[in-house]
């Protein structure tokens, strides 16, 4: 497969403090990356590198300005303004905004396109309604369409399974498998046991990169990375299996 991302030995971090430090990854089309560690490891500052929206302290991001291909982004629910007055059809297509000429008005088919992904999602009845009535399985429904309006070439979930019902985060998997088809996806999750029966590739991030070109994980890896994740099996009830306490 074509790889379409590459990080060369990023380093990045915050006022002149590194949070991230050498760190290799290449993703390829139809990719499904699920990304974990822990909180403070790095993996905000991960998605902030490929976005763009943090610039490196070394290292190389291909390919490079113009050329860097079309990302998606469903942000973390608690990090959307839920205040602001937009109606829902006008934050999904304002996923357009980056392809548009200053001013650019949205087309008949790009409505269209808005139409189809809002009766997708089963919210076309919600699209006259102002983000700020919606629950939290609605938004997030809302910013997927925005997410991938665009059809980009990467979708980037940030911790989706977080204030939404169980209902629609199976949903949700549904679809990112169906989308997986014909974009990489970039997952980051605390639930291996529910991303690891969807993702291809894992990357655990702790100060650095660790990746695992396979779904499978054990608990050695992870203590060998120092990378302190629940482990979850599946079975007829799902289950945490968690150690004794000191």
């Amino acid at each position: 497969m074509k790889n379409i991302l590459e990080l060369k030995s990023v380093t990045a971090g915050y006022d002149n403090k590194v949070v991230l430090k050498d760190v290799n990854l290449t993703v390829k089309e139809n990719d499904f990356l699920g990304v974990i560690g822990p909180n403070g490891g790095g993996k905000t500052t991960l998605l902030k590198v490929i976005l763009g929206s943090l610039k490196t302290i070394q290292g190389e991001i291909l390919p490079e300005g113009n050329d860097r291909c079309n990302i998606g982004y469903l942000p973390q629910i608690n990090q959307i303004d839920n205040k602001f007055p937009i109606q829902v059809k006008d934050v999904i297509l304002s996923g357009l905004m980056s392809h548009k000429r200053l001013f650019g008005r949205y087309g008949k088919e790009d409505k269209l396109r808005a139409g189809e992904l809002m009766t997708q999602m089963g919210i076309l009845h919600l699209r006259n309604k102002n983000i700020g009535e919606l629950s939290g399985g609605q938004l997030q429904r809302v910013f997927l369409c925005r997410a991938i309006i665009s059809d980009p070439q990467i979708l980037i979930l940030d911790e989706p399974d977080t204030y939404v019902d169980s209902h629609f985060e199976t949903e949700l998997y549904g679809v990112l498998d169906q989308l997986n088809d014909h974009m990489a996806i970039i997952v980051v999750s605390h639930d291996v046991g529910t991303i690891s029966s969807h993702v291809k590739t894992i990357a655990c991030v702790n100060g650095s990169l660790c990746y695992h070109d396979s779904n499978i994980i054990n608990e050695e890896q992870l203590k060998t990375y120092n990378c302190p994740i629940d482990l979850i099996t599946h079975g007829e009830v799902p289950h945490r299996v968690l150690k004794h306490h000191h």
